[in-house]
């Protein structure tokens, strides 16, 4: 019964912005120190389990980019555990651009869910734009102009 009337730490969190100043945006390129950056606020307060399923992954982030989220494990607490989701959640949302938001939401989501649609967002963002630089470096013509000064 004590366990109960105990606070959860994430619902003492006020702003995110004071945790995590960055705001990830698709052209900032930012997107590996931002989720460093949330991955250490979810750690320092016990809601890791809501984007991550497993200590092994938090600690290497092993999902490949096509990878699909695996259904989170049974709370002990049903109630507790929606509500600090919909608060992570909230931190996601709240970190992100207007344009990622409006990528990002869907209805009825859960925090695991956008984290998985950020990260692979950014992951095959990475993917397509190495090839369009590459395409573009090999299809590129060089120049040279030689000055030859007469002395």
């Amino acid at each position: 019964m004590a366990d109960n009337n105990k606070i959860h730490p994430a619902t003492t969190v006020n702003n995110i912005r004071n945790f995590i100043p960055i705001v990830l945006e698709m052209k900032n390129g930012q997107y590996e120190s931002w989720a460093e950056l949330f991955k250490i606020h979810c750690r320092a307060f016990s809601v890791i389990n809501h984007i991550i399923l497993d200590a092994a992954d938090s600690a290497s982030s092993s999902l490949s980019a096509g990878s699909t989220p695996v259904s989170s494990p049974t709370p002990p607490d049903p109630a507790l555990w929606d509500r600090l989701d919909a608060i992570v959640l909230q931190w996601i949302y709240g970190t992100i651009s207007k344009n990622l938001l409006r990528t990002v939401m869907k209805t009825n989501s859960t925090a695991q869910q956008a984290w998985h649609r950020l990260k692979n967002l950014f992951h095959d963002n990475r993917n397509s734009r190495h090839v369009y630089l590459l395409h573009k470096f090999n299809n590129s013509h060089f120049k040279y102009y030689f000055f030859f000064i007469s002395v």
